[in-house]
């Protein structure tokens, strides 16, 4: 093969794996504690390349990507090339690994991404391909699909969910004002990217301090993705939220956790019960919420990507226990001015925690976005 066509085939390899990486986002925050997977199964047709199926992780995890590209392939994916954004599974459950889903459908080539942790996995999903004779090329934009997977290749690793970090600040490094409410600090187009934002999380976190000032809903109100809100939950130890705030008041709809002590009063704990509030017991530390054991607790539950939202106090709390993974910031031409009444944000462009890389910046309206990972 000449230089030429090896260049052209991953070129190619680069633009399919791109577009099963766009695709695999569709079913974020919807599929348990299984990643949201895309398999693209591609055939030459006519001279050109014709993406034959298509598939992402079906909705609480199953079936897989591989699974449903490969049932609307049919036998056009014999001789074709799978670009899967997750190693293929090995293991043997109810069903059998997309792995040999694959070898049995007649896959000649497979390209991957990111490589799955799973110890089930761990490479022998690409062994049993090349056994079986299929042509492997592995990590073509590797990079990106960890992004794209990272709640789930955290949870593997390290056995907790993914802590996000969003805030919204001012230029002047200020995200609120004490008394005062929620104060609107970025337009109407940031904002629209936080709701999807949430519309792509597990749950979303705040501290009683910000529930109380503000009355939040914390829900995606992007129009025709409201059924993508995400768990919302509140650091609540003392149960001081109000009966009849807009959480609670919603929690039939969409699920609200409060976390709460072992010495919370009983009596008080069925009122909530009766409005349809879950509870996460946590333990407490010098009267604050046990974080590192919370977010362990959370990956149980089978949370992976966790969205914190609310608070200076929350936010530098997490920031503080090392538990942030990934800040998210969007920074508003305003200016809030000085005083006591002026809330400092605990984190800044200008003053990003040793360990974190800027991955990404944009420009909403008239406001600035940095997106910052943790390295490690």
């Amino acid at each position: 093969m000449t230089a030429s066509l090896a260049e052209s085939r991953e070129q190619r390899d680069c633009r399919f794996m791109a577009a099963a990486i766009r695709y695999s986002r569709r079913h974020l925050g919807l599929t348990g504690t299984n990643p949201s997977v895309a398999t693209l199964i591609v055939a030459e047709q006519g001279g050109q390349p014709v993406i034959v199926g298509r598939g992402v992780t079906a909705l609480g995890g199953r079936p897989h990507a591989e699974t449903q590209a490969l049932e609307e392939a049919g036998e056009k994916a014999r001789g074709a090339t799978a670009y899967v954004t997750l190693e293929p599974c090995a293991h043997h459950g109810k069903t059998p690994p997309c792995a040999e889903a694959l070898i049995r459908a007649g896959i000649a080539r497979v390209v991957g991404a990111a490589d799955d942790p799973d110890p089930r996995v761990a490479g022998r999903g690409y062994a049993m391909l090349r056994e079986a004779g299929i042509e492997v090329v592995s990590g073509v934009l590797a990079e990106e699909a960890r992004q794209v997977l990272s709640g789930y290749l955290i949870r593997s690793e390290k056995k907790r969910t993914e802590v996000t970090l969003k805030l919204a600040l001012s230029a002047d490094g200020k995200i609120g004002r004490q008394g005062r409410g929620q104060v609107q600090i970025t337009g109407e187009i940031a904002s629209r990217q936080v709701h999807m934002m949430r519309a792509e999380a597990d749950a979303i976190l705040i501290g009683i301090r910000t529930a109380l000032n503000d009355d939040p809903a914390l829900t995606c109100r992007l129009p025709g993705l409201e059924h993508r809100s995400p768990a919302r939950i509140v650091l609540d130890r003392h149960l001081r939220l109000p009966l009849n705030s807009t959480l609670v008041s919603s929690a039939r709809r969409v699920p609200l956790y409060l976390t709460i002590a072992s010495d919370c009063p009983v009596a008080r704990r069925e009122a909530y019960a009766e409005a349809g509030v879950q509870f996460i017991a946590i333990d407490s530390v010098d009267n604050d919420v046990a974080l590192p054991e919370l977010v362990e607790d959370l990956a149980a539950k089978g949370f992976t990507k966790l969205l914190v939202e609310g608070g200076a106090y929350t936010a530098s709390a997490f920031l503080n226990d090392g538990l942030v993974d990934r800040i998210c910031l969007f920074v508003a031409p305003i200016r809030l001015g000085e005083g006591e009444e002026a809330v400092v944000a605990p984190v800044t462009p200008e003053s990003i925690p040793q360990g974190f890389r800027l991955i990404r910046r944009e420009r909403y309206g008239e406001d600035d976005y940095f997106e910052y990972v943790r390295e490690d």
